[in-house]
């Protein structure tokens, strides 16, 4: 049987989600196709932004009250819980959302047959073909396991996502990587009472953040437990009875480490397995992520692609950005695109949380800017003193000639809030004296802003 429809959409992430309901409300036949029902909603809701983050919360509150392991392992089982409620009420809203909006949801597996056709397969095996003036891919990313003799075979290796559905605290807990993902599960499992180890291949500790940012950090997660190797490179994993072993190469020196859970946080690549894209003429980057124009449109003019298909920042907000950037090329007037989307800040959900927009100190310099700078360290915030959180670092770096903001970079408090302010103040185009003089209430973390940059030397 075949059906045709104005709109094929391949993934309920956040871009495909959102445009999906606007098509359906403009009274376009739109359909909706997601493999996994667990999936309904996205990566972000389901195993990524919002469970890490419900997780990140619970573990704050548990350091915050101490006790043994048992203890610590009692509560994190508990956060589990929460945690899978959380994520399958907004499960369950975004289903609804969806199909009240008009859209049609199938459940199934998509793979294109030619550029306006995609095969739908379900999960009694059953398959149909669609048609679509347009479609829109928006399936995702999915974790990076990289070659390292025994690693997929051991029982003790998990996923970011795996291991967020494991009910019982790890004593020890290895990560390979030291990315973002990774710290943000260090410092959460760190929390909740595991011994965490961090293998990093690379000598530079989170090398695209400001170096002073960096060594605050690096500080920070060490003095609470933590223990880095950096230059270091995981050869092999075996599993004995109740735990891996990992072979580890520091410097040269081979290490053996126990582990109760092994993380592989090495990365995230494109969701593209199956979709058959070359049977549609979709053309791939380098990289293996969809090539698009700045109006995210493929090689084929009928299909886009959105969020992290496309291989850019692995963000829910850049594919919802997407959204706007599509709709705008299909239902408005083209003018929103890829190329005037501003400023993009982002947050690493540390305890205290790391947030970033615009450049380093080292990006202005190689760049050729005069900047000047201004920093002030977290404990002179009246609020982060009240929070019992006076670690950390506020630094920005402003052009000396027009006072425009070249970056902010906050490791602090509630630094989650107040990087969206210094993003709108860049993307408007004011002087950052504009944040130095504003009026804020009080006690609050974002009237720092009036210190850091009465500060600017």
């Amino acid at each position: 049987m075949e059906r045709k429809y104005e709109n094929i959409i391949i993934g309920f992430g956040k871009g495909g989600k959102t445009l999906a309901g606007a098509l359906a409300k403009a009274g376009q036949s739109t359909v909706l196709i997601e493999k996994d029902p667990l999936m309904y909603g996205g990566t972000c809701i389901n195993v990524a932004c919002i469970p890490t983050k419900s997780l990140e919360n619970s573990a704050r509150l548990s350091a915050a009250i101490g006790g043994d392991f048992e203890d610590k392992a009692r509560r994190y089982t508990e956060a589990v819980a929460e945690k899978g409620r959380l994520t399958g009420m907004l499960r369950s809203k975004n289903y609804d959302k969806a199909v009240a909006a008009g859209v049609k949801v199938l459940t199934g597996s998509a793979s294109f047959t030619d550029s306006h056709t995609v095969k739908v397969t379900y999960p009694d095996g059953r398959a149909e073909e669609l048609t679509g003036e347009r479609i829109f891919i928006n399936t995702g990313s999915r974790p990076f396991l990289p070659p390292i003799d025994g690693l997929k075979d051991s029982r003790f290796v998990y996923t970011s996502e795996q291991l967020m559905e494991r009910n019982d605290l790890p004593r020890r807990l290895t990560i390979i990587g030291g990315g973002y993902i990774g710290l943000e599960f260090s410092s959460y499992f760190t929390n909740f009472g595991s011994e965490v180890t961090i293998i990093q291949d690379g000598e530079t500790f989170i090398p695209r953040e400001d170096a002073e940012i960096a060594k605050v950090v690096y500080d920070n997660l060490t003095s609470r437990g933590v223990s880095i190797l950096r230059s270091a490179k995981t050869t092999s994993v075996r599993d004995e009875a109740d735990h891996a072993v990992l072979t580890v190469s520091v410097g040269g020196e081979e290490r053996q480490i126990e582990a109760d859970a092994v993380l592989v946080a090495a990365g995230r690549r494109p969701n593209l397995e199956g979709l058959d894209l070359q049977a549609a003429g979709v053309e791939l980057t380098e990289r293996g992520a969809v090539k698009t124009n700045e109006h995210l449109q493929t090689s084929v003019p009928h299909i886009w692609a959105m969020g992290d298909v496309v291989g850019g920042m692995q963000f829910t907000y850049i594919s919802l950005d997407d959204y706007r950037i599509v709709s705008s090329a299909v239902l408005g007037d083209g003018s929103r695109t890829t190329a005037n989307r501003g400023a993009v800040p982002y947050t690493v959900f540390l305890d205290p949380p790391m947030s970033r927009v615009g450049l380093s100190e080292a990006e202005a310099l190689a760049k050729g800017l005069k900047y000047r700078i201004a920093r002030i360290p977290a404990a002179a915030i009246p609020k982060a003193q009240v929070l019992k959180k006076p670690e950390g670092l506020l630094k920005a770096i402003v052009d000396a000639d027009t006072g425009m903001i070249l970056g902010a970079h906050f490791f602090c408090a509630e630094s989650q809030e107040m990087i969206n302010l210094v993003k709108l103040c860049m993307d408007n185009g004011l002087p950052y004296t504009v944040l130095r003089d504003n009026i804020y209430n009080h006690p609050t973390m974002t009237e720092a802003l009036n210190d850091l940059f009465a500060a600017v030397r």
